[in-house]
């Protein structure tokens, strides 16, 4: 007789809850409860798998967003178009393709003031979600090639003869290896490698903006050309290596480096990890982690420079599941992650453009860095102005019983154990539900003297905005408040 043997899945642990809940804090935005839990029973690796290879993000549909929103469909406004960036990381179902674009545009830093052009600079934005996962070499060259970028570091005036270093000089010191790992004359030599890479449109987009009127079909954007006659074809001496190069060839040059392959490591240890000193500082001062930044340097060159590949070895390593909380959430992570656990922006609303406003306050414009370096991070994000917006605005969506991830919160509170909860349980319980979010002893004593203040809850027959409902509420908003909930 054939005997069949039955799979038994191993039960959840809190670690295990905890440690996923930890991955989508850093790989996405957060996760509500139904989320995490349908990534516990995934499992791990897997859930890392399915990140690291996004597809359909299911994300709000442009149709829908640019017929409530003319702004963003004539894509002229800076904040309209952070705000649509918004609505993508808000509603998708692949957060870590948004998350490589956040992390992509702080390093290669390009902003609306020069451009003038916002829709120039969410197709750059686009770019980052189609190559930010993949061969470094492809990124730097489609880095070279946007148009979005040549403008604001000026290579449109990068002539055969007449050069202009801010792009040359940038793609070493910012974008790839680093002050104290290249000399000037690498600066000029990778500058001529790169004339000829210009903007094709420079003229009819003159005449177009004239006027400024170009209702109802919105702003074009440009576009890249090479042209053969104004690139420098010389022989060009570059960080040791002699040829005819053009731009293409400096990539590869620059990409083989294990300078790039060190300060692209610590890149990512400083965004996905646990915060570092501003890159200003990195040339004096030693990483936070140095055996971490020398794995993830090996996998660089493992993985034939792959940025997925890179990020497998990190999900999956002890230094990142032992850096929990040691990550000050930068307020797009706030913001977006506050939004996705409140349930709000489910359809268009023009309150997506204070949104967009609200990471401002808070420091963070997006598609407006303040310089070409991008944003000083970690406790820079927090000031005694940034840290009322912060709370203010954390408190404002999760204390709103109306929210939809609110009501989840409230209806999943009262399905347990009858509904009925001492302080302390319903402190514990909330703070799973928002994490779980391990508050420290002097954090959690406060919280319970809050709830204690009126007793047990029972949330047997609750109804909406009732008073049992605004207690949840309530304490929502003041665990929105706290040191942890700042950190990711």
């Amino acid at each position: 007789m054939a005997t069949t043997r039955r799979a038994t899945r191993k039960k959840a642990t809190r670690e295990d809850k905890e440690l996923m809940a930890h991955l989508l804090r850093r790989a996405g935005f957060g996760a509500t409860r139904e989320e995490l839990d349908a990534c516990v029973a995934k499992g791990y690796q897997a859930t890392v798998e399915e990140l690291l290879h996004p597809g359909d993000p299911q994300s709000m549909p442009d149709d829908i967003i640019r017929r409530y929103h003319v702004d963003m469909h004539e894509s002229r406004f800076g904040p309209s178009a952070a705000g649509y960036w918004l609505y993508r990381m808000v509603t998708t179902r692949c957060p870590l393709e948004e998350k490589i674009a956040l992390f992509w545009h702080g390093i290669f830093a390009t902003g609306y003031a020069k451009t003038n052009q916002a829709r120039a600079l969410l197709n750059q934005i686009d770019m980052f979600r189609r190559h930010g996962l993949g061969r470094l070499d492809d990124l730097l060259i489609e880095l070279s090639r946007d148009p979005a970028m040549i403008i604001w570091l000026d290579n449109q005036d990068n002539h055969n003869g007449a050069i202009n270093e801010n792009y040359g000089r940038e793609l070493l010191e910012l974008f790839s290896m680093g002050i104290g790992n290249y000399t000037e004359d690498d600066i000029k030599e990778g500058s001529r490698a790169f004339t000829g890479w210009t903007l094709g449109n420079v003229e009819y987009m003159a005449v177009r903006a004239t006027k400024d009127s170009i209702w109802p079909y919105g702003r074009i954007s440009w576009h890249f050309s090479y042209r053969e006659q104004d690139h420098d074809s010389g022989v060009k001496r570059f960080l040791g290596e002699t040829g005819r190069f053009n731009g293409e060839d400096v990539v590869h040059i620059i990409c083989k480096q294990p300078a790039t392959a060190r300060f692209i490591a610590r890149h990512m240890y400083d965004f996905f990890v646990a915060d570092e000193v501003p890159v200003p500082q990195w040339p004096y001062t030693p990483p936070r982690d140095p055996e971490a930044i020398e794995v993830l340097s090996r996998a660089y060159f493992e993985g034939n420079h792959e940025i997925r590949h890179m990020l497998r070895v990190l999900f999956n390593s002890d230094f990142f599941k032992e850096s929990r909380f040691t990550h000050v959430k930068s307020p797009a992570e706030l913001v977006v992650g506050t939004i996705r656990l409140s349930g709000d922006f489910r359809q268009p609303s023009l309150e997506m453009i204070e949104v967009a406003n609200q990471t401002s306050y808070m420091g963070q414009s997006l598609l407006s860095p303040p310089t070409v370096e991008g944003w000083h991070e970690g406790t820079e994000w927090i000031d005694s102005g940034s840290l009322v917006e912060r709370v203010n605005f954390a408190a404002r969506q999760l204390g709103d019983v109306t929210k939809p991830g609110v009501r989840a919160i409230i209806d999943r509170l009262a399905s347990m154990d009858g509904g009925h909860f001492t302080p302390e349980q319903l402190v514990d319980s909330c703070l799973d539900l928002l994490g779980p979010i391990p508050a420290s002893r002097e954090t959690r004593r406060s919280l319970v003297d809050f709830v204690a203040r009126d007793g047990d809850l029972d949330l047997k027959g609750h109804q909406p905005g009732d008073a049992a409902e605004l207690r949840v509420a309530n304490l929502l908003r003041l665990i929105a408040s706290t040191r942890e909930y700042q950190l990711a």
